[in-house]
């Protein structure tokens, strides 16, 4: 790979390893943890000799806080790799359905996004994370849970698994306030392409707008009057309501009168332009060479806040649909040769954009590599915008 890569059109690389998928699932967690830490000597090993041109990345089990502090210390300062692979969630059991029906004991879970309703308290990884240098990227997969769990149909559990898989903990991190305590530190979602990214932008500044807590006061059932909706309900009901006067206008908002609860207490948010600074700038989004949608990220007429996410091109060229590595890159650059991209909607995907996430806590990351020079003079005089 490390002497192909000028025929594949890569400078440089980091590289994620497919077994990443899954060592970090691993219920047992002494084999969780035994195989990430395999996997990230093996990797270490490999590339050892080749990271001017390729990162390799070490795998980080979340079970716990402690066991992914535990690993990203050794990952870092023994193995000296600058890049982490997390998984998206944790499957927690379900204690008393496994209790009631031990048969069923692999199928009752609840998903663990390590923000809001966690376990775990997962700042102190958020920081560790900030101390290291290091920036998370999360990648698993959506499959076997949700509606995709179909057992005879592999394109309907494969098509989106990934995106949920991202939507899960990119939304949880967002409402946790992740985004809003650590503002130096990135994140990542490998391999779901933009679209529900852009989505999920969307969608959270419209319940924003409808559901911060000042505009809670429209839907809080002690607002109701409930004197003039009988009334009215005796006047209009008719045939309905028989002449009866049960109608209840406070069990309708699912609120409690009075006790509004805020949902974006955490995420501090006091404008619409607090989502730049809290979703827009902190998330960057893995897009597949050949994912149509990935030039909607920089669609500023259509994109709320005229906004332009951060895109970033994941080539996945060990997957098995890329027959030819050599094809991908290129396959990539008919956006801007079908008009879809300008050319520096392209740059800022394959260039700018990594080297913002990279770059965000590790000014170093590009050091001693084959595109140091020219990442050296982008940060030293960035392009205007």
């Amino acid at each position: 790979m490390y002497e192909r890569l000028d025929e594949m059109g890569l400078d440089f690389c980091v590289l994620y390893p497919s077994l990443g998928l899954v060592a970090g699932h691993f219920e047992d967690a002494e084999v969780r943890r035994a195989t990430s830490r395999a996997l990230n000597t093996y990797c270490a090993e490999i590339w050892g000799e080749h990271r001017d041109r390729i990162a390799p990345v070490a795998t980080i089990p979340m079970h716990t806080p402690q066991e992914a502090i535990e690993e990203l210390d050794y990952a870092v300062n023994v193995l000296k790799m600058r890049a982490v692979l997390m998984p998206s969630y944790v499957k927690r059991p379900i204690p008393a359905a496994a209790r009631q029906h031990p048969q069923a004991a692999g199928y009752a879970f609840w998903l663990d996004t390590f923000g809001i309703d966690s376990a775990y308290d997962y700042d102190p990884v958020w920081a560790r994370c900030q101390e290291l240098k290091v920036v998370p990227s999360f990648h698993s997969h959506g499959e076997g849970w949700g509606s995709r769990t179909s057992i005879s149909n592999y394109v309907y559990n494969h098509v989106g698994h990934f995106a949920s898989s991202a939507d899960a903990v990119c939304k949880s991190l967002f409402l946790g306030g992740v985004t809003r305590r650590f503002p130096k530190l990135r994140f990542s979602f490998l391999e779901g392409g933009v679209g529900w990214a852009r989505s999920l932008f969307a969608d959270l500044i419209g319940h924003w707008e409808k559901r911060n807590i000042k505009a809670l006061s429209n839907y809080d059932p002690a607002n109701i009057n409930q004197e003039l909706l009988t009334e009215l309900s005796r006047r209009y009901g008719g045939k309905v309501l028989g002449g009866r006067e049960n109608v209840k206008g406070r069990e309708v908002s699912g609120m409690r009168p009075g006790d509004p609860s805020d949902d974006f207490e955490r995420c501090a948010i006091s404008s619409k332009d607090d989502f730049r600074e809290i979703f827009l700038k902190p998330f960057f989004f893995g897009c597949e060479a050949d994912d149509p949608i990935t030039a909607s990220a920089f669609d500023t007429r259509r994109n709320p806040l005229s906004a332009r996410l951060n895109a970033i091109y994941g080539s996945d060229i060990g997957h098995f649909d890329v027959p030819d590595m050599s094809e991908v890159t290129a396959e990539a650059f008919e956006a801007v040769e079908h008009g879809a991209m300008t050319e520096e909607d392209f740059r800022d995907f394959v260039f700018v954009n990594p080297i913002k996430f990279w770059t965000a806590v590790n000014p170093d990351f590009f050091k001693g590599t084959v595109v140091e020079a020219a990442v050296t003079k982008y940060l030293d005089s960035p392009p205007a915008g």
